[in-house]
């Protein structure tokens, strides 16, 4: 996966769009419109904030199906998301929770989205939905006969859940990547605004070899320079949120918080680092 291709930097920051609660959703408000009005809000928030990515997610719509969703779901998401699209001319991805990666592709591969997420590409997850099994060879098919490039960004031992067992993130990392085929891996903590540990990411950026490696989870501006350090991009949302707060809407100071204090933190790690990019020698001042 090309990060510069697609994303116009090695080292992106994508910000995510919770969507407010959709038909056939417990707490549907009924009016679709409210619906649209909040996302296009948010991402133009994020855009001008000088995020590198969004992605679009149904995740006032819990608590969720562990697979398929209801197809009004799937409507309405293609929809939000085209106009998403005709607002900003950022990459968009989109995560249809807790783990339908069909209609997330099926919406991708339609609306001329660039990128997915999926919880559970492959192995098996005990979660607050049941047991999730990943489907990863009806994804790849699925993916192949719709024609498309999407690329697939797949969480490895995904927050809010346990492994059935007791997988090594080394081992879990390579299959996702060499058995199930996945674009780039997402590491994150156990739940929604935890951030996974420098360890562990610097394990899953050794096993992942080249393949990249985001955070998915708990970044802010107090820890992203740290965490960067052994990540390739960052999926972020909570602390773009007004105060804070999951469930207030994107705050644009914040947002523009967040990427200047990334991209600030970037700067001096690399200006800092005895390494260059293409080379596996050190480089050597001539004084």
């Amino acid at each position: 996966m090309d990060l510069d291709q697609i994303f116009k930097t090695p080292n992106p920051i994508i910000g995510v769009v919770h969507l407010l609660p959709l038909p056939t959703s417990p707490r549907w408000g009924g009016n679709l419109k409210t619906v649209i009005d909040r996302a296009e809000q948010e991402a133009t928030a994020l855009a001008s904030g000088g995020v590198n990515g969004i992605i679009v997610e149904n995740f006032f719509d819990a608590p969720f199906a562990k697979d398929q969703v209801d197809p009004a779901v799937v409507s309405a998401m293609t929809l939000i998301v085209q106009r998403i699209m005709n607002l900003v001319t950022l990459p968009i991805g989109i995560n249809v929770l807790r783990n339908d990666a069909q209609s997330s592709l099926a919406i991708a591969a339609c609306a001329g989205a660039q990128f997915i997420r999926v919880n559970v590409l492959n192995g098996v997850m005990a979660t607050d939905q049941g047991i999730i099994e990943g489907h990863a060879h009806k994804l790849l098919r699925y993916r192949r006969e719709l024609g498309c490039d999407v690329k697939i960004l797949a969480d490895v031992l995904v927050k809010h859940g346990r492994p059935l067992g007791s997988p090594n993130l080394t081992t879990a990392v390579q299959e996702t990547i060499e058995r199930a085929l996945a674009d780039g891996v997402i590491l994150s903590g156990w739940s929604t605004g935890s951030p996974p540990s420098l360890e562990d990411l610097e394990l899953a950026s050794a096993a992942a070899m080249g393949t990249p490696v985001f955070i998915g989870s708990g970044a802010s501006w107090e820890n992203v320079g740290t965490l960067m350090q052994a990540a390739d991009g960052v999926i972020v949302s909570s602390s773009l949120k007004r105060h804070g707060r999951i469930h207030q809407p994107i705050d644009p100071s914040r947002v523009s918080q967040f990427v200047e204090t990334t991209r600030r933190s970037l700067e001096a790690h690399a200006s800092s680092s005895p390494w260059t990019k293409d080379s596996p020698t050190p480089v050597i001042s001539n004084q």
